[in-house]
């Protein structure tokens, strides 16, 4: 059992050491990272679980973006532990995040991420959306909080200010 609850500003080196066991050295130098320099994340969205004894098990964090000028959240990073992976976690903090960006009336999500995986999230492929570079498009995925939020949305995706 997790308890999920909105990341505190003491968690946060507790979720960097998180992320970096869960991604690769250098994480930071991806081109979502220049999107998220200098902008703090959607606290309301940003969520960590811990299990019965307080230990981190997971986290995710939301950032603001713009597409084409268009408000949009940027999800990520979302990592669980590696001794906790294979339990749901990452689901779970995927669909109680994204249901309270619908509570906060949100409209659109974006990622950088594997289409297969976040499919059963109800996340698609954006044509048209360009992330800065290096970024593969065919990982330029999306989802609509709201009926139609992408229709039309297209362009670069730059920092919200």
């Amino acid at each position: 059992m997790f308890e999920l609850a909105q990341e505190r500003d003491s968690d946060w080196w507790e979720v960097e050491a998180l992320y970096d066991l869960c991604f690769a050295p250098g994480r930071e130098a991806l081109s979502s990272y220049r999107l998220r320099d200098g902008v703090p994340p959607v606290s309301e969205l940003s969520l960590v679980a811990r299990d019965a004894d307080g230990i981190l098990a997971g986290a995710i964090r939301f950032w603001p973006v713009l597409v084409g000028g268009r408000k949009a959240l940027l999800l990520g990073p979302v990592a669980v532990h590696p001794t906790r992976q294979g339990e749901g976690l990452g689901g779970l903090l995927i669909r109680d995040s994204l249901a309270r960006a619908v509570a906060l009336r949100w409209e659109r999500v974006m990622l950088v991420g594997d289409a297969p995986y976040y499919a059963r999230f109800g996340f698609f492929r954006l044509d048209g959306v360009e992330m800065p570079p290096p970024t593969n498009p065919e990982r330029v995925l999306g989802r609509a909080l709201v009926p139609g939020a992408w229709d039309g949305v297209k362009g670069k995706v730059s920092r919200a200010t």
